[in-house]
């Protein structure tokens, strides 16, 4: 996994959908100001949806701490529409379904699910300044109190 102070190749592109407006984008062009990305596994999950719900609850919190965020996962943006008009969901949610971002943090990790093994996305957040160097990472999502976990990171990076 890469750690702070590392830059990432960000020139990949994604789907992403904000608001109603479904577009694709070189993902560095996300980066406007210092930004959070939140790594989840699927929409309409249990721990996906806590942690989701947890950024909807902070995300004006994060705004006012100069913080753009994206929430990534391998959702379609069809799927990432009907989630956010579910969820309350103001923010980025990007489309990765070939891992892109994951490849560029080197956090594709093994998983298993019902007896199969397959390979995929760390849960994870990462704090980016605007040029793609990584200012924090959060290896170990606490899908409940997400926002919490990124506020004190934020604090301490001031």
């Amino acid at each position: 996994m890469i750690i702070p102070g590392q830059k990432l190749k960000l020139s990949f592109k994604l789907k992403v959908v904000e608001g109603d407006e479904e577009k694709e984008v070189a993902f560095k062009q996300l980066l406007t100001r210092r930004t959070v990305v939140s790594v989840y596994m699927k929409n309409n999950t249990p721990g996906c949806d806590r942690q989701n719900e947890s950024l909807v609850g902070a995300a004006d919190e994060l705004d006012r701490a100069g913080c753009n965020l994206i929430a990534l996962s391998r959702d379609t943006c069809g799927s990432h529409r009907k989630y956010a008009a579910k969820k309350g969901i103001r923010y980025v949610l990007a489309s990765d379904p070939e891992d892109l971002f994951a490849q560029a943090t080197d956090s594709v990790v093994e998983k298993s699910m019902y007896g199969r093994t397959f390979s995929g996305p760390q849960r994870a957040a990462y704090v980016l300044d605007p040029d793609g160097t990584v200012l924090a990472v959060i290896e170990k999502v606490d899908t409940k109190d997400h926002a919490a976990q990124l506020l004190a990171v934020l604090a301490n990076l001031r």
